[in-house]
């Protein structure tokens, strides 16, 4: 059975890995955003805008939890 630092070490390499899954999504959101504004789709490019906001909120909660495990 692996040890607590392990599983902490194991557990930080997931998160960083869906953090990077994160800020993907997030690019491409920005993109279809820029379309959408371009082609005067205001309104929902200003709801992937908040959704965007939502996700940068979140990765800097998964970074601090990253943070955390690779400090144990």
């Amino acid at each position: 059975m692996p040890d607590r630092s392990e599983a902490n070490i194991a557990s930080a390499d997931a998160l960083t890995l869906l953090l990077h899954n994160q800020h993907a999504i997030c690019a491409a959101i920005e993109e279809v955003t820029k379309w959408l504004s371009e082609n005067g789709a205001g309104n929902v490019a200003a709801n992937a805008i908040a959704t965007m906001e939502t996700l940068d909120t979140n990765a800097q909660g998964i970074t601090d939890a990253i943070m955390r495990l690779r400090q144990l």
